[in-house]
């Protein structure tokens, strides 16, 4: 027996992984490490977690996040707000790099999440980014690199993911660089949810946007976007991943609000059987005066390369769109007739006359099925080479029953006629589970009857 114990107390120092337990590196004023830079960004393992804590002055330091975490034990970047609530500040204008962390892309980012020389990892995976004010990823501005001072890339962003997979990015600021957040087609699997985009892009360049996403598996909820920066002509949300979710999220701005296309060379993603199914529901779409394109959702490609445009099925439901335009608006630009729309449950309102508003642009197939629309909508402002087919269930009216559209509360009120008027779902869509709550949060979305139309259900009466 006591010849067991002894084998057992061998196998237990010697053969169990010594990283067992994991480490905890706080960074800011009175902590073990004053700056991000102190920290040994290339020792880290699974389970470790670095926690950045608010203080006055900005850090000016960039990084990359090379690690491979586990799902049980994923490497965790925190930010510590202060008391009232404010996120620590990462600052990409004259940001410095720790010596001993070596990789490439730099220019691409402030805090990139990817392959590295040192630490030797070509794919980072389980990784948590949280409460960070990121900023200032763009020229002009310059950083400190392994190359001395650097400018940056016009396409830099404030997070930049190059690869990895399993990535949770969480309550997030991303503003003032090229673009806010760009994540590579070499991602698989992330979740952007609880963030603030706004103020990003390049002015006079349609090339940088809010948000430029490519991935396998990839959902936004519970987001607010913004406008871009004055002058800057990018879209709010530009997509081109397989297996896209936009869910209860605040979109307002941009060129156009979403911007679905095609994956170009990335065959990975075209070959994809998610690549032909995409769902956007629950979410408040804004479209402003002045703020570039009138149309508020592009599906499809804009390559050029139409055997690789996505040609399957946009699922857009329980939606509220609003223009405050004076001109047109166009709800949809199809790219071509072999891309779907199933539209449904959605309250379509502008504040200009409804013979402003026409559901498509002029190409694709579009299943209309129980909406709200402004009375006199047009099928399509040029001409129509599509097909809309009215499967029943809309409605038209003057005013969809905001209960104050002046104050952006489009909540509806009780007497709306889009109460409890929305149609069961597609088979292939997601439940519509949540609602979005001003700002980057959510609630269980009531259950009290059939839906409503729009974003918003009517809170069940006590």
């Amino acid at each position: 027996m006591a010849r067991s114990k002894m084998v057992f107390l061998w196998l237990s120092l010697f053969l169990l992984p010594m990283h067992a337990y994991s480490a905890t590196y706080e960074v800011g004023p009175g902590k073990e490490y004053a700056n991000i830079g102190d920290v040994p960004w290339e020792s880290m393992e699974a389970g470790d977690q670095v926690l950045i804590f608010w203080r006055q002055e900005p850090y000016r330091e960039k990084w990359v996040i090379a690690v491979q975490g586990t799902k049980q034990r994923p490497f965790v970047v925190r930010g510590i707000p202060n008391k009232r609530g404010q996120l620590p500040v990462i600052d990409g204008r004259d940001a410095t790099t720790r010596s001993s962390i070596n990789f490439w892309n730099e220019e691409r980012g402030v805090v990139k999440i990817g392959g590295a020389n040192q630490p030797d990892i070509v794919e980072p995976c389980w990784i948590v980014v949280k409460n960070l004010d990121i900023r200032n990823g763009r020229p002009p501005y310059r950083f400190t690199g392994r190359y001395g001072v650097t400018d940056y890339q016009e396409n830099a962003a404030s997070l930049y993911v190059e690869c990895g997979r399993h990535i949770t990015v969480r309550n997030c600021i991303f503003h003032n660089s090229g673009n806010g957040l760009f994540v590579s087609h070499a991602t698989r699997n992330i979740l952007i949810e609880g963030c603030r985009i706004h103020g990003n892009g390049i002015e006079n360049s349609v090339y940088e946007h809010n948000t430029y996403t490519a991935a396998i598996g990839i959902t936004y909820q519970f987001n607010h976007f913004g406008p871009l920066r004055a002058n800057c002509l990018g879209n709010n949300l530009k997509d081109r991943s397989a297996g896209l979710r936009v869910r209860y999220n605040w979109i307002e701005g941009g060129n156009r609000q979403l911007d679905l296309v095609d994956a170009e060379d990335s065959m990975d993603l075209v070959k994809h059987p998610s690549y032909r199914k995409t769902l956007v529901y629950g979410n408040v779409l804004v479209e402003t005066g002045g703020s570039g394109n009138s149309q508020v959702v592009h599906y499809g490609g804009d390559s050029g390369n139409e055997n690789v445009y996505r040609k399957g099925t946009l699922h857009f439901y329980n939606n509220t769109v609003v223009s405050t335009r004076t001109d047109n608006t166009t709800l949809l630009r199809l790219s071509t007739n072999d891309e779907i729309c199933d539209c449904r449950n959605n309250i379509v309102w502008t504040s200009a006359p409804g013979d402003h508003l026409a559901l498509l642009n002029e190409a694709g197939v579009v299943h209309l099925k129980s909406n709200w629309l402004k009375s006199g909508w047009v099928n399509s402002h040029g001409g129509l080479t599509g097909t809309i087919h009215n499967k029943g269930g809309n409605i038209r009216g003057g005013r969809p029953g905001f209960v104050n559209p002046g104050l952006k509360d489009y909540h509806l009120l009780g007497q709306s006629p889009c109460v409890n008027a929305s149609a069961r779902l597609h088979p292939d869509a997601a439940p519509v589970a949540y609602q979005y709550i001003k700002h980057r949060k959510h609630e269980p979305r009531p259950v009290n009857g059939a839906l409503d139309m729009g974003a918003f259900e009517v809170p069940v009466e006590e």
